[in-house]
């Protein structure tokens, strides 16, 4: 099972990872029309995990803040016990696509440089949203960022190795596709087992009112049985007055 999993987020990662590189050309210059691809790629992962939407997880929720804000970020997962986590997603294609056609290294190193730096700029400002703070939502101090162009936060993490922890100081966690399906994977098996445990809460409670239907049951026939014996007392009763 471990193995057909593993091969399922190999053969998921390759197709989202191809995608990615054929569409940044035509990505690279509308930073909306990025971001709704990023969404879009976001939202097949989580079709593909299991989750269902409007029950485990819900997309672009417009959300207010405790000082009024209103925010809306691109995905809420809930957990068990009314907990969530948000995702945001984020696709920065411009730096990367630079060093991927320079055939300069001092201009890849730049490049890299300023992908690097891109990243840090939108973490630090997700950190700054406050989704904590958001009214109608139990977040975690954790959000999840989403980099759909898997090679490109690979290289990040290549350039940069402690961009990772960076990141996770400020309470963002970076994740591209397949790390972000194996945590759905865990999210989507946290949220099978609840079920279970409710079913089985449920016929728990089930079998329990119909064990107290059985005991008033037993109480009803012994009553039965009671006034039968009654019965059989007052006929030999009139029997024997009759007959001696």
């Amino acid at each position: 099972s471990l193995l057909t999993e593993i091969h399922l987020l190999k053969t998921l990662n390759e197709r989202i990872s191809a995608d990615a590189l054929n569409l940044t050309k035509a990505l690279k210059g509308d930073s909306k029309t990025r971001g709704n691809w990023g969404e879009m790629q976001l939202e097949r992962l989580l079709e593909e995990s299991g989750l269902g939407k409007g029950r485990e997880y819900e997309v672009q929720v417009s959300l207010k803040s405790e000082d009024g804000k209103r925010l809306q970020p691109d995905v809420v997962i809930h957990l068990p016990e009314k907990k969530d986590v948000i995702i945001d997603s984020k696709v920065s294609l411009v730096a990367y696509e630079k060093f991927c056609c320079s055939e300069d290294e001092d201009g890849r190193q730049y490049q890299i440089r300023q992908h690097v730096t891109a990243l840090r700029t939108h973490f630090k400002s997700l950190s700054a949203k406050g989704y904590e703070d958001l009214i109608g939502v139990n977040s975690l101090d954790l959000v999840i960022m989403f980099v759909p162009v898997e090679p490109a936060l690979l290289l990040a993490f290549e350039h940069e190795p402690t961009l990772f922890n960076e990141a996770f100081s400020f309470g963002i966690l970076l994740v591209c596709p397949s790390t972000l399906m194996a945590t759905l994977q865990i999210i989507h098996n946290i949220w099978r087992y609840e079920y279970q445990n409710r079913n089985a809460l449920q016929i728990a409670t089930e079998a329990g009112r119909l064990h107290d239907q059985f005991v008033l049951f037993v109480e009803a026939l012994e009553k039965v049985g009671d006034q039968i014996k009654k019965s059989q007392e007052i006929y030999d009763i009139a029997h024997k007055r009759l007959t001696s």
